[in-house]
């Protein structure tokens, strides 16, 4: 993998160039994109001549000229934004998203946009997992995690209004963040769920991922300075841990184990028992947001959207507003709640996903160890580091309080280090 704060430091001290940086990805994705597939559209000679022309001026700036890939949900003026749907074949927006200036004005140069599940759902798009062409890379932002997982980018980003950045970045072997509700904006990505949708960012550790938040955001998140503080860590035991597989419940005892070692307090925590009402609510929310979010695609295309979303959606169109009203205030009560569980502890330890990426590609695996932090707005961090007997990656998440983004970092890395003594 490609480390983008590695990549940086030597721009910046210049050993290489931006469009040396580049040259990089295009060698990776020359060896691997045929069989991988995590671009729907790649612009490398623009990308050149981008680096060419601007490559000092990119250099004194926060992501110094480094490739970023985009999930093709964020609109883009000057590449297709295809939404990963039939109905929108060579769309091509007026604008960009903010997330998408954002990154160019950090100095980022858009290499490509990556594949996205249907809408950012649940039907696959064509993309592997590079670490078994037989499994699934996870959805809806398989093709940021898996180019990234390749080589093929240093960073990349995606969305999760399920789990589509912790768990693709837990089945691909990279670095995933997930910031707290809101702190990337949304407006210019084709919206699923507005109090769901979260931008999020790929890259091969938990540094990484820190700097290119910071540098896309401007917001103090970079934890590579100095080494971190022991945490206070609380440990998940109670539902939905026995859904986990025994090599994920393994990995994830690892990480306790470690981290105690390196100093962190690890303590047994329960959830309160208003949070099994809010992993329901957040289907309510989910279902009854995407409903009116996809309305004209619905109501003027529905036989052309996916089977697994036109399903969705049939159910969805019965969920009525006072059920969708109920849901979000059993959302407010969930999250002071959690707030609550979490005045004496740090982060949370907890499964990624269910285990390893699942073979076959006709399912992007379940999101059932995401929703609930989503719903909650929380930050979350894949900590990649562990694999599965087949070799297959294990991730582990680490889920910090709202709004405390640079310490769920911060913490991630400790719990990543730990790991890797």
């Amino acid at each position: 993998m490609l480390s983008a704060l590695d990549l940086a430091r030597r721009i910046e001290m210049g050993e290489l160039t931006p469009v040396a940086a580049i040259e990089l990805c295009a060698e990776a994705i020359a060896a691997r994109e045929a069989e991988i597939g995590a671009f729907t559209v790649l612009e490398l000679g623009r990308a050149r001549l981008i680096a060419e022309a601007r490559g000092a001026a990119l250099a004194a700036q926060p992501l110094r000229g480094l490739a970023v890939g985009l999930k093709d949900i964020f609109d883009t003026a000057d590449f297709p934004t295809e939404y990963g749907s039939p109905i929108y074949i060579g769309y091509r927006p007026r604008a960009d998203a903010a997330a998408t200036s954002m990154v160019r004005r950090a100095g980022g140069i858009v290499l490509g946009k990556t594949v996205t599940t249907e809408f950012a759902h649940l039907d696959p798009g064509k993309t592997r997992n590079p670490h078994n062409f037989k499994h699934t890379p996870g959805g809806s932002s398989s093709g940021s995690a898996a180019a990234v997982a390749a080589g093929m980018l240093p960073v990349a980003l995606g969305t999760q209004t399920g789990g589509s950045v912790i768990r693709p970045a837990s089945y691909c072997g990279v670095a995933g963040f997930k910031p707290s509700y809101g702190l990337i904006p949304t407006v210019g990505l084709k919206c699923f769920s507005w109090h769901l949708d979260t931008v999020g960012v790929f890259a091969s550790s938990v540094s990484d991922v820190a700097f290119a938040a910071e540098a896309i955001t401007g917001r103090p998140l970079r934890i590579d300075g100095t080494a971190p503080a022991a945490p206070r860590i609380g440990m998940l035991r109670n539902p939905p841990w026995p859904e986990a597989s025994n090599e994920m419940m393994t990995a994830v005892e690892i990480a306790a184990r470690t981290s105690i070692t390196e100093g962190a307090g690890v303590i047994d925590i329960e959830l309160p028992s208003i949070c099994a009402d809010a992993f329901r609510a957040h289907g309510t929310i989910h279902d009854y947001e995407g409903y009116q979010s996809l309305a004209y695609e619905y109501d003027h295309h529905r036989d052309r959207i996916g089977p697994q979303l036109r399903i969705l959606l049939d159910r969805a169109a019965s969920v009525t507003p006072e059920a969708y009203d109920s849901a979000r205030r059993t959302t407010r009560r969930a999250r002071q709640a959690i707030a609550d569980l979490m005045s004496e502890i740090d982060v949370i330890l907890t499964p990624s996903a269910p285990g390893a990426a699942p073979e076959g590609l006709k399912s992007t695996g379940s999101s059932t160890f995401n929703r609930l932090w989503t719903l909650m707005g929380a930050p979350c961090v894949n900590v990649p580091g562990l694999a599965s007997d087949s070799g297959l990656p294990l991730g582990v998440q680490v889920v910090g309080r709202f709004g405390r983004d640079h310490g769920t970092l911060a913490a991630a890395r400790f719990v990543e280090d730990a790991i890797a003594l």
